[in-house]
């Protein structure tokens, strides 16, 4: 379900506000939204993928699109409801905030592409392995698998950023925060 935030950061980049503008005065088809729209015919694709993704137009029919007005609806009852705790709410809140974006229902849903928010993730994945103990690589996958199908990609940047190391087919991790005992 689309939330009022998220409508208003899709609505907060101008070319999705004036391909939004064009849809709400009538446009249905790339040419037409992008001429109303004054924006290029990919940029206005793109703006058109975002919002089908999100929830707020439904492609009718191949390249003609329809704004949900019950988004809208949904998005200001969402505002109402009292909101869900959060599952990393003991995480300080940059950390929070990253992970609730990347990670819902315990799914990698996105892995940020700007490194220091990658790296928050990568660092509560591997949590998932214990200080000291050796996997296989068949380990290893099946305790991704639990995040992402990708599990090549993760185990890759989980090595790569020092969190994990490998050798003769085992991984054990080697870095990412570690509890502070008392």
């Amino acid at each position: 379900m689309l939330s009022s935030r998220e409508l208003v950061g899709l609505l907060a980049d101008p070319v999705r506000r004036a391909v939004f503008a064009a849809l709400v005065l009538g446009e249905d088809d790339v040419q037409s939204l992008s001429r109303r729209s004054g924006s290029t015919v990919r940029e206005t694709a793109t703006a058109l993928d975002r919002f089908v993704g999100a929830g707020l137009v439904e492609e009718i029919e191949p390249g003609r699109f329809v704004l949900l007005a019950q988004a809208f609806e949904r998005a200001a009852r969402s505002e109402a409801a009292p909101a869900e705790p959060s599952e990393f709410g003991d995480e300080p809140e940059e950390r929070r905030r990253v992970l609730e974006r990347a990670i819902r229902d315990g799914r990698l849903v996105r892995l940020p592409a700007r490194r220091s928010r990658r790296l928050i993730v990568l660092d509560h994945l591997a949590q998932r392995f214990e200080p000291g103990r050796r996997y296989s690589e068949r380990q290893v996958n099946a305790i991704l698998a639990e995040v992402d199908a990708d599990t090549a990609t993760l185990r890759r940047y989980l090595v790569d950023e020092a969190m994990l190391d490998r050798a003769d087919g085992e991984y054990w991790r080697i870095g990412g925060t570690f509890p502070v005992e008392d």
